[in-house]
């Protein structure tokens, strides 16, 4: 290999010329920083011993975790690869798993060029498409999501492909790289992705193969390879050891920011998780049992339900199927600031199946039964119509505001409830709708603000709680995951949505947003 300082320098005064778009950065000139600066003079600067007039490489993988200027990085280099790579009609797309991920690359580039009059006068932006064209050679740069099917065909001159790690399949890669740039003089494809959880994935496979090359168990003279991050031997707690992993640390993010969120990783496995993922780069367990149980354990005074009569409360019902679990858990929101939240949590088998369950599960609901932790139902199937009779009973004694309940199987037992009176509330059941109540109930079971009475049932679910989290950090109960029931950690998440989106006539969240561990 060959290395052309005049074309990496091309590309350095290029990128050089064009301003930040964020923050504290705004406005200021892009000074690449080392890493950045080692990564764009090796990709364009090197080149083809057959050919000095073409690149070496075809595709850059850069794997390093969140907050380095990735963003930034992406869009100076779709830029150069729109005006200043001499390619007539050139097509450049960013590319992620949805079109809201793609975007934020390209959002970026359009507020470049709107900072640069020379950009200005020769590019012009279509927002409402997510598109922009290079006027004196026809260029285009435009976003593209996950959803290929109209995708094949194209004559890509450069990709940009954001967060490899959340895309669903392959699908999106290989249309854009199986032949899609074969008419083109030298593609690029360039990915920049935080380590991800899916071992099974196709980042995880490029991220092996970039790993090989690293440590010369594989060679491709076309593929550049780069990855940041903590490897497994490594002591994660150790904080010289952030500075491998983080090569922008002290530059786009403090060290104060890494330390808050490690403090916070030491508090759960969740938080760990994402810490080591997000922070650290590492490749995580996509799901990791959640709740210290020690913590919950901690939480677990007297609850007399005849002191509660009277109050105001919120449930969240999961029916799961007719033959398993059903749950009802009300939340009563504390009355003044010494008081914690209450748990109030009811549970339900059928009759029929319970011996059989105990033996098969060698799980103790015949003891918890004889101690009214577990009520039954007749028959081998739970019974709807004594579940509706049951919490039309609860709601003569509490003053149930409002209840949550999972919209899979629920469409009968809601509406006898509403016909009951009772004010039901869809609850959906992925991260949008989970994450911040999930985190929320973290929140207070470190800080001791909660008290669930100790109810073995509700402690049986807590500990089988696995969480899955996505690529921005929000979790939600995984059940697919967790090895055991979990119906009644759900509900009670649900229930605390309810009653946090009430408490004193509005949702907490308006006056403090959403807490966020990790």
């Amino acid at each position: 290999m060959a290395f052309d300082e005049k074309k990496a320098n091309r590309v350095r005064r290029f990128i050089e010329c064009l301003k930040h778009t964020k923050g504290e950065f705004h406005g200021k000139p892009f000074k690449l920083l080392p890493w950045q600066d080692k990564i764009i003079s090796d990709v364009f600067g090197t080149v083809r011993d057959d050919d000095p007039t073409m690149r070496q490489y075809t595709t850059a993988y850069i794997e390093i975790p969140k907050k380095q200027g990735k963003s930034e990085l992406g869009a100076a280099i779709a830029l150069n690869m729109l005006v200043n790579d001499d390619e007539w009609k050139a097509e450049v797309y960013s590319c992620a798993s949805d079109r809201q991920q793609a975007a934020i690359v390209f959002d970026v580039a359009c507020d470049m060029v709107r900072q640069s009059s020379a950009l200005s006068k020769r590019i012009k932006i279509v927002p409402s498409t997510k598109r922009m064209v290079y006027m004196p050679t026809g260029s285009i740069y435009q976003v593209l999501s996950s959803e290929v099917a109209t995708k094949h065909g194209l004559n890509v001159s450069a990709c940009i492909f954001d967060e490899l790690h959340t895309q669903p399949t392959r699908a999106l890669y290989d249309v854009m790289t199986q032949g899609s740039g074969d008419a083109r003089k030298q593609p690029l494809w360039f990915f920049l992705t935080t380590a991800g959880t899916d071992r099974t994935s196709i980042c995880w496979e490029v991220h092996q193969k970039a790993l090989d090359i690293l440590e010369g168990r594989k060679k491709d003279e076309r593929f550049y390879p780069v990855i940041y991050g903590l490897a497994e031997s490594e002591d994660w707690h150790k904080e010289e050891n952030w500075y491998k992993a983080n090569p922008s640390l002290g530059y786009t993010i403090t060290i104060d920011k890494v330390r808050d969120a490690f403090h916070k990783a030491l508090e759960t496995p969740a938080d760990e998780n994402m810490f080591r993922q997000l922070r650290l780069n590492q490749w995580t367990a996509q799901s990791v049992r959640w709740m210290p149980m020690d913590k919950w354990d901690e939480c677990g005074g007297n609850v007399s339900e005849y002191e509660l009569e009277g109050r105001a409360c919120y449930g969240g019902l999961d029916l799961s199927s007719t033959s398993d679990l059903t749950t009802l858990v009300l939340v009563f929101p504390p009355l003044d600031e010494s008081e914690p939240y209450i748990i109030l949590p009811f549970f339900w088998l059928p009759d029929e199946t319970l011996s059989l369950r105990v033996r098969r599960d060698h799980v103790m609901y015949d003891v918890w039964e004889k101690q009214g932790f577990l009520k039954t139902t007749e028959g081998n199937v739970v019974h709807y119509g004594f579940i509706e009779k049951f919490i039309v009973e609860l709601g003569e004694r509490f003053n149930i505001r409002e209840i949550g309940y999972d919209r899979w199987n629920a469409s009968m037992m809601v509406q006898a409830l509403e016909e009951d009176g009772f004010t039901m509330v869809p609850f959906g059941q992925g991260f949008r709708d989970m994450s911040a109540p999930t985190k929320e109930l973290m929140r207070l079971v470190l800080e001791h603000r909660i008290n669930h009475g100790g109810h073995p049932v509700l402690r049986w679910n807590m500990d089988n709680a696995f969480v899955r989290t996505d690529p921005a950090g929000n979790i939600k109960i995984d059940k697919e995951k967790s090895t055991e029931k979990v119906d009644g950690a759900v509900a009670m998440v649900m229930a605390l949505d309810r009653a946090m989106k009430n408490q004193n006539g509005g949702s907490v969240y308006d006056t403090r947003g959403l807490l966020v561990l990790g």
